[in-house]
């Protein structure tokens, strides 16, 4: 059932909270801890829709995953050679990330995998995956390149040298994660450089793996296949992408202090800060340290004046599901502010670019779209608001405009919350527990 939201403007935000574990390394670390030898024990874990999914899936494998007192995921591994073919078909949800990485694993797998997801996912694209992995001998029946589809693994896998043709660590890591089945070395070449979480946890892992630079300045990144994977302890960082909405709410109400506590700081995920930054956005990062090989840190985020740049297309891999969270900060800002390079974002949970620059308009803000560059004008002041959003199940959508609801003059209203626990289980009462007012 639909969950209509409506978000009223709200006064100074205040409070210290941990946003939820980082999406992306949550995923890899079922799939990683699944597939190695031992016990992986996994803290901090996001216990969203998505990553529930891939914990379905794993335990569909042959995985043991069980959940201690403490709530600390446990993980017994069955080895890269135990999984064993699923007996039913493999829901993937809204997860876009969990169905082409699964993909790569099963590919070589020597059976036969059949995947589906709700309609959001049945609409994405899967071909970028499914060609690569073709080339490594696994065999797919696909509904036009999209799920549902069904994909049997190669007997004996072939390592290959790959050359993204479009920025994606889904991609990248499909192809890693397929290569450790294979004999030899599979490497994947990437001309701009997309967040490497898969690379460092199969490092954590034990994988023999190398980075390589170019003279180009793209990256070659190397794995030998049928690497011996044991189980590891990990501590899941919050994830930037979901510290991005409380962050942005912060920003934008006079008065407010938040502090932002565990958050990832991968320099391939940090776009984000570093172009608020550059808008004027007070950011302080306290008690710096590191965790299973990722940079963490606590955020410290003040009230600031905003004002609008243009931030360059090489930095939309870093931060590329934070651009409609950016867009709502840029409508509040003032002068001009140019995304450049967003045609990724047309083909992720919904054609985001179109459904950002639409919902914009509606709440009063100008907008304009100019090839694959998103442009707004802002005015210093937030927009009036006075709309309802089309959030397309797309659950950043719905949490961005949820956030410009606190600042607009007026209440915006989404048409569907219920999308928010994909990846942000308690989203509502984190941030009304900061002072923002969504009923």
């Amino acid at each position: 059932m639909p969950q209509p939201l409506i978000s009223r403007q709200s006064g100074a935000l205040k409070g210290a909270v941990t946003p939820p574990g980082d999406k992306s390394i949550s995923h890899r670390a079922i799939m990683l801890g699944g597939i190695a030898s031992g016990q992986t024990t996994v803290r901090g874990l996001l216990e969203g829709e998505d990553v529930l999914c891939t914990v379905a899936t794993l335990r569909e494998l042959g995985a043991a995953i069980s959940q201690d007192k403490a709530g600390a995921w446990i993980i017994k591994g069955v080895g890269l050679d135990g999984l064993r073919a699923p007996k039913q078909v493999l829901d993937m949800g809204n997860s876009g990330t969990a169905a082409r990485l699964l993909m790569g694993l099963l590919s070589g797998r020597p059976f036969t995998s059949s995947f589906t997801g709700d309609a959001s996912l049945c609409k994405r694209p899967m071909g970028r995956v499914i060609t690569p992995l073709t080339q490594m001998g696994a065999i797919f029946k696909s509904n036009d390149g999209k799920l549902p589809l069904s994909v049997t693994g190669a007997t004996k896998p072939t390592a290959i040298t790959y050359k993204l043709p479009v920025a994606s660590a889904q991609v990248k890591s499909a192809i890693l994660l397929a290569g450790l089945s294979a004999d030899g070395i599979t490497t994947v070449i990437e001309t701009m450089l997309t967040r490497d979480h898969t690379e460092n946890m199969l490092r954590h892992f034990g994988a023999t793996l190398t980075i390589t630079k170019q003279a180009d300045g793209s990256e070659a990144i190397a794995v030998t296949g049928k690497p011996n994977l044991k189980g590891q302890n990990i501590i899941v960082p919050a994830d930037p992408s979901s510290a991005a909405f409380p962050l942005v709410a912060a920003l934008l109400r006079p008065g407010s202090q938040v502090t932002l506590k565990n958050v990832g700081l991968n320099p391939r995920r940090a776009g984000l800060f570093e172009t608020l930054r550059e808008m004027g956005a007070k950011i302080a990062y306290t008690n710096k340290r590191e965790e299973a090989g990722e940079p963490v840190a606590d955020l410290v985020v003040e009230y600031a004046s905003l004002k609008g740049i243009t931030v360059p297309a090489n930095r939309a891999p870093s931060m590329i599901d934070e651009y409609p969270a950016l867009a709502v900060a840029a409508a509040c800002a003032s002068g001009t502010t140019r995304m450049c390079g967003l045609g990724e974002l047309r083909v992720k949970e919904s054609d985001r670019l179109a459904l950002v620059a639409d919902g914009l308009t509606r709440c009063g803000a100008k907008v304009a779209i100019e090839g694959d560059d998103l442009i707004v004008f802002g005015t210093g002041m937030p927009p009036l608001g006075n709309t309802q959003i089309e959030t397309a199940m797309d659950h950043r959508i719905a949490m961005s405009f949820l956030v410009l609801g606190g600042a607009a003059q007026q209440p915006i209203r989404i048409d569907d919350g219920s999308f928010i626990a994909t990846s942000f289980p308690g989203f509502v009462e984190m941030m009304n527990g900061l002072g923002t007012n969504i009923s």
